[in-house]
């Protein structure tokens, strides 16, 4: 498992939080477009196959908070 940056760990944050790509696109101040390039980076560098798996590997490896 490669290390997210910040940004992306801001993002999966968001996502296990229950937020989609417009509401994270709002609270961190990025197009739509860049949301969908982060979580596409989030999803190959944990692994992850759709939002609800990087959300278990995300709590499973305490890489982010509930």
């Amino acid at each position: 498992m490669k290390k997210l940056t910040e940004q992306e760990t801001t993002i999966l944050h968001l996502i296990v939080r229950g937020c989609n790509n417009t509401q994270i696109s709002q609270s961190v101040y990025i197009s739509i477009h860049t949301v969908k390039a982060h979580i596409s980076s989030i999803f190959k560098k944990l692994g992850a196959k759709n939002r609800a798996n990087a959300v278990y590997i995300a709590l499973k490896n305490n890489i982010v908070d509930e």
